[in-house]
């Protein structure tokens, strides 16, 4: 592990991040060019001291975990995730591996649609993220445990969440999961995280195990799903699903038609539902 150089490139690249590209205020005070490093360490799930000892080359080797979150945040090419990963000693992401770095055209992206919901997940229906509207519909699980912010893990374990659907659409939400996760198996066999995912569901879900071993065909998404906001009730929503290309993400894009009953939830969840993200 290169420390020192580790360390000056998570300097610069950190100040070169500015805080309207964060979607953070800059204030009048502002004395550097980019990030402030406790920014750069809430965004990315980190405390400060840990965040510190890294840019001052005296931490210990970090996690893929930590530097995926750090590419992200400090929006990262792909060539410059590939160098992080080098400078900790690391294994980059090969192919047969899912691709879950968040690129800077979609953070972007993210940044811009402030008024819709939107989650971004990965082909093993992995949360990798969401914006601030996407939270306040679906509510925050970034402080659950990995294995909790995976959507095939909560629909099998039947994990109280606040999206809402009837036995039937149960049904083809399960076939749907374990169809793509198949398709997913298929084209990343070396995707470690998928693997032990695949292989938790099958020991812990009878009904799962019987899917998998059925081959069920590829399912055709959802339109609409139904959320029950605990302040604003049930919220019915138009359902897109936009894959990023030369990536494994997917953008579930949540809207309503215009002048709509859903419509106008959107927009009080816009200012009720955003309150504890202030």
């Amino acid at each position: 592990m290169n420390s020192q150089e580790l360390a000056g490139s998570l300097r610069v690249w950190r100040d070169r991040v500015s805080p309207a590209e964060a979607g953070l205020t800059a204030g009048p005070r502002r004395r550097v060019p980019g990030l402030r490093r406790q920014e750069v360490a809430e965004l990315a799930g980190l405390s400060v001291e840990y965040l510190a000892r890294l840019e001052q080359g005296r931490a210990g080797q970090p996690s893929g975990s930590v530097l995926m979150s750090l590419a992200r945040v400090l929006r990262l090419s792909d060539q410059e995730r590939a160098h992080l990963f080098r400078l900790a000693d690391q294994a980059e992401p090969l192919p047969g591996q899912i691709k879950r770095h968040i690129t800077p055209s979609v953070q972007r992206i993210l940044d811009r649609l402030t008024d819709t919901p939107v989650t971004v997940v990965d082909a093993s229906w992995q949360c990798v993220l969401s914006n601030a509207m996407g939270y306040a519909l679906t509510g925050d699980t970034t402080m659950l445990p990995l294995r909790e912010q995976n959507l095939a893990w909560t629909t099998f374990m039947n994990t109280p969440t606040r999206y809402v659907r009837t036995d039937a659409e149960e049904r083809l939400l399960r076939l749907e999961v374990v169809a793509d996760l198949r398709e997913a198996w298929v084209r990343y066999p070396q995707d470690t995280l998928l693997r032990g995912l695949i292989a938790e569901l099958q020991e812990v879900s009878p009904d799962f195990a019987e899917l998998w071993e059925q081959r069920v065909p590829p399912q055709p998404a959802p339109v609409s799903r139904t959320f029950l906001h605990p302040d604003i009730g049930p919220i019915t929503l138009d359902c897109d699903i936009l894959t990023v290309r030369d990536s494994d993400l997917r953008l579930l894009v949540y809207t309503a038609a215009p002048g709509s009953e859903a419509a106008g939830q959107v927009e009080l969840l816009a200012t009720v539902g955003l309150q504890q993200f202030g």
